[in-house]
């Protein structure tokens, strides 16, 4: 066995002694319960609590039931609601804030990129309360702030009314997560080599121009993985509102999503027992909700999506 050969055959096998350990472990706290939540779909409870094989009858009662199909999808459109939010509002600002930070002429940058980026930081429980307290039209002060710029008259209680409520979460939740989509798309600006721009500017290119004819198409594949997180943040959502509108996710589970439903579900809420197996039903039908929309990324639109090489 020549040197080379030698070196490479330890190489793999360091390798392999560290990422053994990691597969073990990734395998026991995440494939595992994934898979067993999979299987527990397909059992049911009878009423004395005693657990046997039933098939498809819980994907059935989820779908055809009036008391659960009603349920399911309203919280399945909510979900995609506050995920249309994320990527109208989220994403585009992120966007516009890491093409200022990247530009060489903004003073004071690096502070402005942790100022944007520290309620990332911060819990969701603790942001929930806050925003809660703002908004609040009895003793809030959102009303007087929008009385300082003269549009006190567009006040409302937003999170007590069907009609706005899960706008209202969804933006506070941008406001929160508006941070990690900037500086994911702001790392890859940096990583544009500058000889570029400067040749566009010497073509005579402004800022804007080198931005949408330069920049953008060669950070179209960042901005592609910032909208699948974002998809899959969305469907996991739960905390956020739990924390402001309670498992029942009021008004009128208006602000209902996958997340409030799995809770009430398998855990069960105030009158409402839980189901250990319709639990494992919504659990597993959200995980396909999002392995369905990961697919349409990678095969649909990944697929399509020109590549630049820098």
């Amino acid at each position: 066995m020549s040197g080379s050969t030698l070196v490479g055959h330890k190489a793999n096998t360091h390798v392999m002694v560290f990422l053994a350990p990691a597969v073990i472990i990734y395998s026991l706290f995440m494939i595992y319960p994934l898979l067993d939540s999979i299987r527990f779909s397909f059992f049911s409870e009878d009423d004395v609590g005693a657990i046997h094989f039933a098939g498809f009858d819980n994907y059935v009662t989820i779908f055809t039931d009036d008391r659960w199909s009603v349920v399911f999808w309203n919280s399945l459109v909510n979900n995609l609601k506050f995920f249309a939010v994320h990527m109208a509002v989220q994403n585009p600002i992120g966007l516009a804030l890491a093409a200022m930070l990247s530009l060489p002429v903004l003073k004071g940058r690096n502070f402005y990129r942790s100022a944007i980026f520290l309620p990332t930081m911060m819990s969701v429980v603790i942001v929930g309360f806050i925003w809660q307290l703002i908004l609040n039209p009895l003793w809030g002060v959102g009303e007087t702030l929008m009385w300082y710029v003269g549009l006190e008259e567009y006040f409302d209680a937003w999170l007590g009314e069907e009609s706005t409520a899960l706008v209202t979460l969804a933006l506070i939740s941008v406001w929160q997560f508006v941070g990690i989509p900037m500086m994911l798309i702001y790392a890859a600006l940096l990583n544009i080599p500058q000889d570029y721009e400067d040749a566009a500017v010497v073509d005579g290119c402004n800022h804007w121009q080198v931005f949408w004819r330069i920049k953008l198409p060669l950070i179209l594949p960042t901005f592609g993985i910032v909208s699948i997180l974002t998809f899959v943040a969305n469907f996991n959502a739960f905390d956020l509102i739990y924390t402001v509108k309670g498992g029942l996710a009021g008004p009128n589970f208006s602000t209902d999503v996958m997340g409030t439903f799995f809770y009430r579900t398998f855990f069960g809420f105030q009158l409402e027992p839980g189901s250990l197996t319709m639990g494992a039903t919504v659990a597993t039908l959200t995980f396909l909700v999002i392995l369905a929309g990961v697919l349409l990324y990678l095969f649909g639109i990944q697929r399509r999506m020109n590549r630049y090489t820098l």
